[in-house]
């Protein structure tokens, strides 16, 4: 059976906090734009989907 990817699996590839994962994928124009940009990479890396 495949793992199913999770926030905190893009979280601790792309070192930051669950909560910032959280707020880059529902309020993107609250977070920092570097950090934006790692969880992006993080997502895309991970292919993860909600």
């Amino acid at each position: 059976m495949k793992h199913k990817t999770k926030l905190e699996d893009v979280a601790k590839l792309a070192g930051v906090s669950l909560a910032t994962v959280s707020r880059v994928l529902n309020h993107p124009s609250i977070v920092r734009p570097e950090l934006r940009d790692k969880v992006s990479q993080a997502v895309a890396s991970l292919s993860y989907t909600r």
